[in-house]
């Protein structure tokens, strides 16, 4: 085609050009086995390989300490929302949750339904519509509580902590959801207790999720927890208690060697961050044409949301993005409005494209 297509949707997600191609080369012959990783047995030599590298890459690229495990599971992140508790609130009369966006409230909500624990409200941005983060500071935490649950990066009101979160020394551990923003920057993986992310957003297909858990941790596991539903089971069986995602977990591997040959996360975060930049600083210069509701230093560099005010103006927005190439900018269905979610894979090309588009329907609507 001769317009390049830029797919800005908010997962299952963009994913680099070279990794398609890589997979599709390898779908019928994988590295000259004359069969498919979709076809192979997960407990073959082969793709116990694949596992072994994947893991391997993703703890360089992350720094991930020899202390926490790592375990690609099924059932996406929102499994995780009710994993979490099961596995490390046992003995606990309390969890504290911080809700800043769609996604945070839900986990708040199903945390609650296999607990004992109470699942303390420790933060609440619904006040102000959701457009400003709570400081960390403001936090109410226990240091009794199980552990203290977050969003970092809410996609669908695009809001993400740029200054990660670090709780002091002697408070509960930090569970953390990143499904949205893992591998974009550099992050200290031994301030958190928990780290969960879905793979669809930066990572590869839907079908993996990505838990690192540290190792102590996983003694709060009880034998009562059925296995499927047990990360220490799951790591017990080093990561095959069940037959693992194989395909998702061969392109995230593919992801992984990917991000390395482009200078690892540090470059990705350099990267992230012009993109942002670019597209934010179109939207701030528009006059008011274009309109984001999040505080400045709250705004997310991986979901840039953005709306004309007008729900007509911005479908024909959507509709006619379309013929440039520029693809799923429909807000999430309860914002309205556009959403252009720039994960990694993201060129900054394309986001030149949206901006150059942006003007120009300015020119003609403004």
């Amino acid at each position: 085609m001769n317009t390049p297509i830029y797919n800005f949707s908010a997962g299952p997600a963009v994913l680099p050009e070279s990794v398609l191609r890589t997979a599709q080369s390898e779908m019928f012959d994988y590295n000259g086995t004359g069969f498919s990783v979709m076809t192979m047995s997960h407990r073959s030599d082969v793709f116990m390989s694949i596992l072994y590298h994947a893991e391997q890459d993703l703890r360089q690229l992350l720094d991930i300490p020899d202390n926490y495990k790592v375990l690609f599971l099924q059932g996406g992140a929102s499994a995780q929302f009710n994993m979490v508790v099961m596995n490390f609130a046992n003995g606990f009369k309390r969890v504290d949750s911080v809700v800043t966006g769609n996604w945070s409230a839900i986990a708040h909500k199903q945390m609650g339904k296999l607990s004992d624990a109470a699942i303390h409200l420790a933060a609440d941005g619904k006040a102000n519509g959701y457009t400003d983060l709570p400081p960390v500071a403001s936090w109410d935490i226990s240091p009794d509580s199980a552990f203290v649950h977050f969003v970092i990066n809410e996609t669908v009101h695009g809001l993400q902590y740029r200054e990660v979160p670090k709780l002091a020394d002697g408070m509960p551990p930090l569970v953390c959801d990143m499904s949205s923003e893992i591998l974009s920057r550099r992050i200290n993986v031994r301030d958190f207790g928990v780290i969960y992310a879905g793979a669809q957003k930066n990572i590869g297909p839907s079908g993996a999720t990505i838990v690192i858990i540290r190792e102590d941790l996983l003694d709060r596991c009880s034998d009562r927890i059925p296995d499927v539903w047990n990360y220490r089971s799951h790591v017990n069986k080093q990561g095959m208690y069940n037959t693992p995602a194989t395909y998702p977990i061969y392109i995230a591997g593919l992801v992984f060697r990917w991000l390395q040959s482009q200078g690892g996360v540090a470059q990705m975060e350099t990267i992230n961050t012009l993109k942002a930049k670019t597209l934010y600083d179109a939207i701030d210069g528009s006059g008011g044409f274009y309109r984001n509701p999040v505080q400045a230093d709250a705004r997310s560099k991986m979901n840039v949301i953005f709306s004309t005010g007008n729900a007509e103006l911005d479908e024909r927005f959507a509709q006619e993005s379309t013929t440039r190439g520029l693809q799923l900018l429909r807000g999430y269905k309860s914002m309205g409005g556009m959403r252009a979610s720039i994960y990694n894979a993201m060129p900054l090309q394309g986001v030149e494209a949206l901006t150059e588009f942006m003007r120009e329907f300015q020119n003609r609507y403004g």
